[in-house]
């Protein structure tokens, strides 16, 4: 394998001043490599990168690294999602250079959800280093070649840097400081909770362009499609850190339960639509859980379809 590793496609599409498009794929609970490629293939052509979960929800799965691989091996640029609930520094850097060595060219550093919400209820949760650190690990082992024990890296990896960001979550006026210290820390593209309340939204990328943030790092903006108004009462009643308001439930409501998931669809392609005007936001993350079939119409409604060449 070479040493020379170009960048990434979405890598590519941000820099050039695109709008980037993402969206996700939850490894299975089991080993059979077709249900990935089978979700991979569903949104290959409208995205720019897959992000690949990290046994989301502390829930076992497929190892986010294996399933970065099959999709690699299908023509899919991957996102591996990497939490630090479950491994030390030195299992983190073991799978930093596992990813660079498939050249997987992104990964985004997450802290992962509370082993609580699991089936491994009782495991231990690791934690040796914070999202933020694993940002600047990342950071220091590709910029300056070195573990962070000091020693040289041989091939060092060549990963674009990720990190997550929640405008909804209280208390809101530690939002956009807790952005730019991520960004401090070296992350290169931000992907966001899902977004329902767009003028609480708008109102932290404008904090976040008043601190010259935007210009620092590409954030994109993370949209997940509702498929009833069921859903929505759950997320805005159970989940926490999501802000979703009452009139998108009374929306949802006000329509038949069989025509509920289109509405869903229609009000993510337009919640979309005006975030695209919003300055400083420089992609779209889409969230489509388990409905990765939806993935194209939203793309393409959306006027994010055809994807630039780049």
């Amino acid at each position: 394998m070479s040493e020379f590793v170009s960048a990434g496609r979405l890598e590519r599409v941000l820099k050039a001043g695109h709008l980037g498009v993402t969206s996700e794929c939850g490894p299975p609970r089991g080993s059979d490599p077709e249900e990935v490629r089978k979700k991979g293939m569903l949104i290959k052509d409208c995205v720019d990168a897959v992000n690949v979960t990290d046994n989301q929800t502390a829930m076992t799965r497929m190892s986010s690294l294996a399933a970065c691989i099959h999709l690699k091996l299908i023509g899919i640029e991957p996102v591996l999602q990497m939490v630090t609930r479950d491994r030390n520094r030195l299992a983190l850097q073991s799978d930093i250079l596992g990813a660079a060595s498939f050249d997987i060219p992104n990964m985004l550093c997450l802290s992962g959800d509370h082993q609580s919400f699991g089936d491994c209820s009782q495991g231990q949760n690791v934690h040796d280093l914070d999202s933020m650190q694993l940002v600047q690990t990342l950071r220091h082992m590709r910029d300056e070649g070195k573990f962070i024990g000091g020693d040289d890296i041989k091939r060092p990896p060549k990963i674009f840097v990720g990190a997550a960001a929640n405008p909804f979550a209280d208390p809101f006026e530690i939002r956009v400081p807790r952005l730019a210290k991520k960004i401090a820390c070296g992350a290169e593209f931000i992907q966001t909770q899902c977004i329902y309340n767009l003028d609480k939204f708008k109102e932290w990328m404008k904090r976040a362009q008043d601190r010259g943030l935007c210009e620092k790092t590409f954030i994109m903006a993370g949209m997940t499609p509702m498929k009833s108004v069921g859903m929505a009462k759950y997320m805005k009643n159970k989940v926490p850190g999501m802000d979703v308001p009452d009139e998108i439930i009374a929306r949802l409501a006000g329509v038949e339960k069989g025509k509920q998931a289109q509405e869903g669809i229609d009000i993510c392609v337009e919640h979309i639509q005006q975030l695209k005007e919003v300055p400083g936001v420089a992609g779209f993350h889409i969230m489509a859980i388990e409905w990765e079939e939806k993935v194209p119409e939203i793309v393409e409604r959306s006027g994010l379809y055809p994807r630039p060449k780049v």
